[in-house]
């Protein structure tokens, strides 16, 4: 595969699955943008990455984040040809008859208010050159349900729901919007969560592991790729095994 003279925006791209992302992609050729919170952790990212990279401390639940973000970063680059949307929370492990209404609210914004900001900023410039592919990050969670955690479940749901739509939507166009639904892979991910909830989910994974992100990457560089030129509003898996469809 082959990226050079290609722009990728990778959200939460300074750590974990997109942090492995970013990685791959500019090994293979591509400019990144990584748009991250953390500004410091994303500025030495870009660094080790090098080929033009850059780093924007960005609130992907502020759709005026989003826009401004979107402005520079075609400033920087001229346009976004690769948006990853891997940014995303796994929010505190309660029943729903505890869960704070807040924080479920709070998780929602950011993984599917989220994904709508950073997949609607980018589609003009993409639209306007007539090639794009658009990967979101969504979880096995969004299929099966995991207990004790309906916020985080529900949000990846409805992102599966979302790149289905958005797929068709642009199917006349050479855009491709696909998603994936990874397994818990051990990452900063898992501080957010509680031991018991950890051991569940990979109780639940045929392979008796944890994802790992570059296996995670392999599959999400080919689906940003001009390989992936006919499969669009589809979902990828990615969970070992666990999942029933």
């Amino acid at each position: 595969m082959n990226f050079n003279n290609r722009t990728a925006v990778i959200t939460g791209g300074a750590q974990g699955i997109g942090g492995a992302v970013a990685e791959r992609l500019a090994s293979l050729g591509a400019r990144i943008a990584i748009w991250d919170l953390d500004q410091a952790l994303s500025s030495e990212a870009a660094r080790r990455l090098g080929n033009g990279s850059i780093a924007m401390s960005v609130d992907i639940a502020s759709w005026t984040s989003v826009s401004e973000t979107t402005q520079r970063t075609l400033d920087a680059f001229g346009k976004v040809d690769i948006l990853v949307n891997s940014a995303g929370v796994a929010g505190m492990n309660a029943t729903v008859e505890n869960y704070p209404v807040d924080e479920f609210r709070r998780i929602v914004d950011i993984n599917l208010l989220g994904t709508f900001h950073t997949n609607k900023a980018i589609l003009p410039t993409m639209r306007s050159n007539n090639y794009g592919r658009i990967v979101n990050i969504a979880s096995i969670a969004g299929k099966e349900g995991n207990p004790n955690a309906s916020a985080y479940s529900a949000s990846k749901a409805a992102v599966i729901g979302f790149t289905k739509s958005l797929g068709k939507e642009l199917a006349a166009h050479d855009i491709a919007v696909n998603c994936v639904t990874p397994a818990a892979a051990r990452t900063r991910i898992f501080d957010q969560m509680s031991q018991e909830h950890i051991d569940y989910m990979l109780s639940k994974i045929p392979r008796n592991r944890f994802l790992e992100v570059g296996e995670a990457a392999a599959m999400i560089a080919w689906l940003a790729s001009e390989e992936n030129s006919f499969t669009t509003a589809a979902v990828f898996d990615l969970s070992g095994g666990r999942a029933t469809y």
